[in-house]
């Protein structure tokens, strides 16, 4: 179920939720919560059922339960797809409709559109797929109000942006196990420096999307001095990546990046949840 992955899904769920004008009563809003985290999990186990043979032949996912033989195939897909069942028929039950279908929404864009459709086909792949990774802040939003207006789309959007630097970043230090797999990542189709270009780029346009929230008043002062410095960097360092020509040190700042773009994200998000609090 990727839980590692599942943990920023389901925080950046909860703080959309949270930050939502509308208050849910606890048992609600935790009973709709574990019906997105299952959401969440279904998808990544249909995507390891389905890119099983790919995951045996890469370093970074050799050791997940299908290639080690803990879990078959057929148990992956039966697993999955039931889990899929429960959770959305869960949060239709504990919230409403535009909650439930934005999870579905999701489920089934990770699924069919990200892995199946567009992974093994063309190198932007993270960027249209990244669209899924991106919407549990409006499905925490839709678990409160019951709609979606511009404030979630924003947080949308902030993770929509992020995600091409930071999986780019990891596919730079990884580039021989996508070659490997035949996955036609972005280094591996067009090259490092490519890949540079691009990630720098992201990053600079993360960061007018970043700072939208406190331009446009929904977010004060604790948010823009949280989140700008954290930008500034971001920046910072994928500029450096760009101008470096050694490969020990590309490889090294690419992990640097990758590293980084997780905690740049919870930083983020918790930056808004404490801003709406104060």
């Amino acid at each position: 179920m990727k839980p590692r992955v599942m943990s920023l899904v389901i925080f950046t769920c909860v703080v959309g939720l949270l930050i939502a004008p509308q208050e849910v009563n606890y048992l609600t809003a935790a009973l709709s919560i574990v019906a997105v985290a299952l959401g969440s999990g279904a998808a990544g186990a249909l995507n390891m059922w389905y890119e099983s043979d790919l995951d045996s032949i890469m370093s970074r996912t050799c050791l997940r339960p299908i290639p080690t033989g803990k879990v078959t195939r057929k148990q992956a897909l039966i697993f999955g797809v039931l889990t899929s069942i429960v959770s959305v028929i869960a949060l239709y039950f504990f919230s409403n409709i535009v909650a439930t279908l934005t999870l579905l929404t999701t489920i089934l864009f990770y699924v069919f559109v990200y892995t199946i459709w567009l992974k093994p086909k063309t190198p932007q792949n993270i960027v249209i797929g990244g669209a899924a990774g991106a919407l549990p802040p409006v499905i925490g939003w839709a678990i409160a109000t019951g709609e979606i207006t511009l404030e979630p789309i924003i947080l949308f959007l902030i993770i929509f942006m992020w995600t091409p630097s930071h999986f780019w970043a990891l596919s730079l230090y990884k580039t021989d196990d996508y070659k490997n797999a035949k996955i036609p990542m972005l280094p591996v189709i067009s090259g490092i420096r490519v890949t540079k270009i691009n990630i720098f780029v992201y990053a600079l346009l993360l960061f007018p999307i970043i700072t939208a929230p406190f331009i446009l008043n929904y977010f004060g002062n604790f948010y823009f001095l949280i989140s700008a410095p954290f930008g500034i960097y971001y920046i910072y360092i994928c500029y450096k990546l760009l101008k470096t020509s050694k490969s020990r040190e590309e490889k090294k700042l690419a992990k640097h990046i990758f590293t980084f773009s997780i905690l740049f994200l919870f930083v983020i998000f918790t930056s808004i949840l404490i801003d709406s609090l104060i």
